[in-house]
């Protein structure tokens, strides 16, 4: 049995309805410390009454922080304040470890090289005060030949950054899913259309080094030991061809028949829970919920909003808490599992303390009532009633003279 050791802090949860492995209960949850237990000595009590208790949200896939750097075209905050309030938007909505995904790109601006190298910097100096757990989310453009050497280096950080191969310059070039978005590329790089056309040319013109350059960067993944990801499949042969390179998860298929094929391979499909949440993909592409009904989707992620995936899983639900036991490992166990992340994703003995307490009265819009990460609350949206330990109901006047 795992007890709680010297001075550390612990809890226990009770009163709420735990969702502990693929089942709810109703007894009190333990946590010693960082971890979740069996039994927690000399707790502090906390009446979770009306409230259920679920793993912590892993988010494989985010860039929302993007709007805190550059909320408007042109217009930059400083990236440390950008990283503090994101952090708050994150506990604040369950979110308890994320992967913020930088993307690596040729282009100038928001996604360049520089920004890159600014961001990283920040980030690691920064994540050991930031209350939910930050990593790193390499989102390279295989068009960003020149980022290579740099890309190999941030592979070696600690913790581990999850490498995913992202491949817009294609669609763009080539007038398919990326093409509508030229506008609002060349306004995000701070360049005229003309000159984005220039220097996307430009770019295109080296497209015979991108195929050396994926290995390269897929074998120095490996050999470190990092999640490798490829993004916007189009194809069966596609997904085969970096399920051979080493990529475990199929991110953001274009269709089912791709997704069908990671699935039937045993590995993970990642898709976006604002397409759950909003009813369909903002860009036409798959739709998440049929996704996840046909089997074809075990990972939501918040892609670019943060609130979406506590609120996927309880859309999917549908006010069915036996569902919402179904769909919550979408954004909890199986991201974890998908990240690499055995120590939690499960409140179950030994997992990390990583947990959110919910107010479902309204099933439609769930409410955060507390975050806790590593065995700490980190946010709570009100006061949360402590009960008297054991120890001091039994010093009581009352318990005395009985």
């Amino acid at each position: 049995m795992t007890k709680a050791r010297g001075a550390e802090m612990a809890w226990l949860i009770e009163n709420a309805t735990t969702l502990a492995g693929d089942s709810w209960h109703e007894r009190g949850l333990h946590v010693a410390g960082e971890h979740i237990v069996d039994r927690a000595e000399r707790p502090r009590r906390l009446n979770a009454e009306g409230l259920l208790a679920l793993p912590g949200i892993v988010d494989i896939h985010g860039d929302a922080f993007e709007r805190q750097i550059m909320p408007r075209p042109g217009v930059r905050f400083d990236i440390g304040l950008a990283l503090r309030d994101t952090d708050r938007q994150l506990v604040g909505n369950g979110i308890t470890t994320a992967f913020h995904g930088v993307t690596i790109s040729w282009e100038p601006g928001l996604r360049s090289l520089d920004a890159a190298r600014s961001f990283i910097g920040s980030l690691q100096a920064l994540r050991p005060h930031l209350d939910c757990d930050t990593r790193l989310h390499l989102r390279w453009e295989t068009f960003a030949l020149d980022a290579v050497a740099e890309v190999t280096e941030w592979l070696s950080l600690e913790p581990s950054a999850i490498l995913a191969f992202n491949d817009h310059t294609t669609g763009s070039v080539l007038k398919g899913t990326i093409a509508r978005k030229i506008g609002q590329m060349a306004e995000r790089s701070g360049l005229s259309r003309e000159d984005y056309m220039a220097l996307l040319d430009a770019v295109w013109a080296r497209r015979d080094d991108v195929p050396g350059a994926i290995a390269e960067l897929a074998a120095a993944a490996q050999a470190g030991g990092n999640v490798l990801l490829a993004h916007d499949e189009a194809t069966p042969e596609e997904r085969a061809r970096f399920r051979a390179l080493g990529a475990r998860s199929c991110e953001f298929p274009l269709n089912a028949e791709t997704a069908a094929a990671a699935r039937a391979g045993g590995e993970d499909v990642i898709l976006g829970a604002p397409n759950v949440v909003r009813g369909g993909s903002h860009n036409k592409a798959m739709d998440a919920r049929e996704a996840v009904e046909a089997g074809h989707c075990t990972v939501l992620t918040s892609d670019y909003h943060y609130p979406s995936p506590l609120h996927a899983a309880f859309a999917l639900a549908d006010g069915d808490v036996d569902a919402l036991a179904r769909y919550w490992p979408l954004v909890s166990a199986n991201a974890a599992r998908a990240a690499g992340l055995e120590d939690r994703g499960s409140l179950t003995n030994g997992k990390r303390a990583d947990l959110v307490l919910v107010d479902m009265a309204d099933m439609r819009h769930p409410e955060i009532v507390a975050t806790m990460v590593r065995g700490r609350i980190v946010y709570a949206r009100r006061a949360l009633e402590e009960l008297p330990s054991a120890a001091s109901v039994a010093a009581t006047p009352e318990m005395a003279a009985g």
